[in-house]
């Protein structure tokens, strides 16, 4: 049996989502419009800590046009919000979790407190104004560095304290190996609290049909399976009577689409009032009340040889979770711990992460989250290594790779269920390419002069290690329709990774049909009745496969039912261009159109119809890697920093579509532009955030893109992991962006005495260091 095909995968054709993206033909979540649409608005909590004395809701129940005032008294006993990743036992852990509307303590300011459901949105903004609530105020936890002093509140006090958790782990003897050490270098680092910031914020619909019971919801996205089980269990509903739809999703970044309190309280309410009721964040809303994500403070040191060679890690840091336990319960920190070593060979390593909670936005997961922090740790300090031993940071580097005839290579520690070992890579070799591309030498020759010419330019280096393929598993479903034409079903989300695309493309290739006649249907609980979603760069490692599978099995069924039609032994048949020919005899052919009518009931043993499901099972995750260079000019006048040139190579297996694989590059590389140079959500020292707009919380724009930018994708290791070998791709422009950046900006002012432990490096930080040293021009 053969399919002869044109090459498919590995080509850079266009995204099937696209044209209709481009057109204006996709459907988000404000596009939704059913008849008798009600709009809603919430009234978020203006403190970050207080006691809800009373609610008075009866003025804005009295404003014509509005339908319902609903608090938590009105819900009645819902349970709370579970975890979905990085779960934690204990009565703590439970007590952090949030409740979809606040109930009798507000945590932070933008919890929700009321929801108002009227005519349009503008009248339910105006009925926010007439809710009158009488609040007890209380002290605030601002800091989570001091929130274990004496006389600071507790948060949740069945939580036993404002240290929820404390996250271990250990490899070898990091102690005894930092007390023989010819050189410790000891730093503090901090991450700043930054966030996904999506062109489309979160948006969802919800309406029940009391005759069938069917509630339909639009706009979910990410997870809606876990979604679906999830509001089933707090409704107390039948899941199958759930129906769940995935539109076009404006940005995800891992902030849009977990379970937040909003998709409870929408489809709640639309099955209370027998209408179908529409909520959408505005900008403000997004600032305040989704995901968090980063901020880490971390005290960490290393044990070296004097030639450079590591011999020992430690670390010891602190996570601010914000006020309450979202779906990703400690996830983050887990993440950094697991994959703090990073690429190098680090005999022994303890790090100790302390979740502590407070009157802050409650945090998730972001584009790369906890290895965009521990990469920014992990990658400034072995710099701070180099200068101490007055080696060169590429140098050092070098000496401590771990080589690729080493892999698999156990780590220690874990994370997501799993220990961390790294299935293969070349590291050194991902570090050379990026290196030459950046003309290291010639730009160490550069800096020389510039320095003569008063001008302070660096050259920074990031080496990340990161994760994809989350398993358990996922499913997909291929099957040919009575008109001849391919669909595939999958249990993944689309949250703009071109997933259509790539799922196309390996099904195309296998059945031997062009990608465009190939649908691609996601995302729709009614259609897709498993399925584990999008995100932690899981669908090319994950969704294809499984999509690969099913394809083989349904290409057996074809030449099954080719073989009897033609009564050729199947081995003697060829898949070709949505046909199936004896070998030889090209005239001798029936379509696929032909084989699916002919499928039903088909041959004696064969189930009917050209289709089948494959579930691909994930025990382990794989691990890309690759190299950030930054070469940078600083400005002493303005503290601004100029990208003039960056280079990222990263190594992800196979490439599917090398194009979609180099925009997910460069678009993870503007967001972590963003988080080393600009981004941060900030908050005063009685917890209120002072960043909540664009005014305040700046995005990186194409002005702050790099002068020059080059991706080298590498498919130098295949995953052994699953039969595509690819790992995964989505996370890796971001994650290094910090390190790589922090390091150049370091270097360019290495004359000045200038200390990088801190992001973001935005101007005014950069201007005060820069005073501080009386450098300041």
């Amino acid at each position: 049996m053969t399919a002869a095909s044109p090459r498919v995968v590995g080509v850079p054709i266009k995204r099937k989502e696209d044209f209709r993206l481009l057109t204006g033909r996709g459907k988000y979540a404000a596009d939704v419009r059913l008849p008798g649409l009600l709009h809603a608005a919430i009234l978020r909590s203006p403190h970050p800590h207080a006691r809800i004395a009373a609610i008075h809701g009866d003025a804005a129940r009295a404003l014509p046009g509005v339908v319902a005032v609903i608090t938590a008294d009105d819900l009645g006993p819902v349970g709370r919000i579970p975890v979905r990743l990085g779960q934690r036992s204990g009565a703590g852990a439970t007590a952090c979790l949030q409740p979809p509307l606040a109930t009798g303590t507000v945590r932070y300011v933008g919890e929700p407190v009321a929801f108002v459901v009227a005519a349009s949105r503008y009248l339910a903004e105006d009925a926010l104004e007439l809710v009158e609530i009488d609040w007890d105020l209380l002290p605030v936890v601002a800091d989570a560095r001091r929130a274990s002093e004496p006389g600071v509140p507790v948060l949740h006090p069945a939580a036993g304290g404002n240290v929820v958790e404390r996250l271990t782990t250990r490899a070898g003897d990091a102690a005894g190996a930092l007390a023989a050490a010819d050189r410790r270098v000891h730093e503090r680092f901090a991450v700043q609290r930054h966030t996904g910031v999506p062109m489309e914020t979160r948006g969802l619909t919800a309406a029940h049909d009391p005759g069938t019971g069917v509630l339909t919801l639009w706009g979910v996205a990410k997870v809606p399976h876990f979604n679906r089980r999830v509001l089933a269990d707090l409704l107390g509903y039948p899941e199958h009577l759930i129906h769940f739809i995935e539109l076009e999703v404006g940005g995800g970044f891992g902030v849009r689409g977990e379970f937040y309190p909003e998709d409870f309280v929408v489809p709640w309410t639309a099955i209370r009032l027998g209408r179908p009721v529409q909520w959408v964040e505005d900008r403000r809303e997004h600032l305040i009340a989704t995901n968090h994500s980063r901020q880490q403070y971390h005290n960490v040191e290393m044990g070296v040889r004097r030639d450079g060679t590591i011999v020992a890690l430690r670390d010891r840091f602190m996570v601010d979770l914000g006020a309450y336990i979202r779906t990703h319960g400690v996830v983050v920190p887990e993440l950094t711990i697991a994959l703090l070593p990073g690429p190098y060979r680090i005999p022994n390593y303890e790090c100790e992460a302390l979740c502590v909670m407070t009157n802050k936005t409650p945090t998730g997961t972001y584009r790369g989250p906890g290895r965009y922090e521990g990469t920014f740790v992990r990658e400034r300090l072995i710099d701070r290594v180099a200068a101490e031993l007055g080696l060169d940071p590429a140098d050092v580097r070098r000496r401590n790779f771990i080589g690729a005839d080493e892999m698999p290579y156990e780590v220690g520690g874990a994370s997501l269920g799993q220990r961390t070992v790294y299935d293969c890579g070349d590291y050194l070799s991902a570090f050379e390419q990026a290196l030459a591309a950046a003309d290291y030498k010639a730009v160490r020759a550069e800096q020389t002069r510039a320095r003569g010419e008063g001008r302070y330019l660096g050259i920074g280096l990031g080496c990340v290690l990161e994760k994809a393929g989350l398993g358990p598993w996922e499913y997909a479903r291929v099957e040919v329709d009575g008109s001849g034409r391919v669909v595939v079903y999958s249990g993944v989300a689309a949250v703009g990774q071109g997933i259509e695309t790539t799922l196309a493309q390996v099904v195309a290739e296998e059945l031997s049909v062009a990608a465009e006649d190939v649908t691609v249907v996601h995302g729709d609980s009614a259609r897709v009745p498993f399925g584990i979603g999008g995100f932690a760069s899981r669908g090319a490692a994950v969704a294809l496969p499984a999509a690969l599978g099913a394809a083989r099995k349904v290409r057996d069924k074809i030449f099954q039912v080719a073989a009897s039609l033609l009564e050729a032994h199947a081995g003697d048949l060829v898949l070709e261009s949505g046909a199936v020919h004896v070998r030889g005899l090209p005239e001798r052919a029936v379509t696929l159109r032909q084989l699916a009518r002919a499928a039903v009931p088909g041959p004696p043993g064969m189930d009917p119809g050209l289709y089948a499901a494959h579930f691909f099972e994930a025990p382990k995750m794989t691990y890309p890697y690759g190299t950030h260079v930054a070469v940078v000019e600083v400005d002493l006048a303005t503290g601004r920093v100029a990208l003039r040139k960056y280079v990222v190579t990263y190594d992800i297996g196979r490439a599917i579509n090398p194009m979609i694989v180099e925009g997910q590059i460069v678009g993870g590389l503007a967001q972590g532009i963003g988080g080393a140079l600009l981004e941060e959500l900030v908050y005063d020292d009685q917890a209120q955030p002072l960043t909540t707009t664009f005014m305040d919380y700046l995005v990186p724009t194409a002005m702050e893109m790099p002068e020059e930018t080059i991706v080298k994708i590498l498919e130098e290791t295949p995953t052994p992991l699953n039969p595509l070998g690819v790992k995964g791709v989505g996370e890796g422009g971001s994650s290094g962006a910090g390190a790589a950046i922090a390091n150049a900006v370091a270097d360019a002012l290495a004359p000045l005495g200038v200390a990088i432990a801190e992001l973001p490096l935005s101007p005014d930080r950069l201007a005060g260091l820069l005073r501080a040293r009386g450098a300041h021009a």
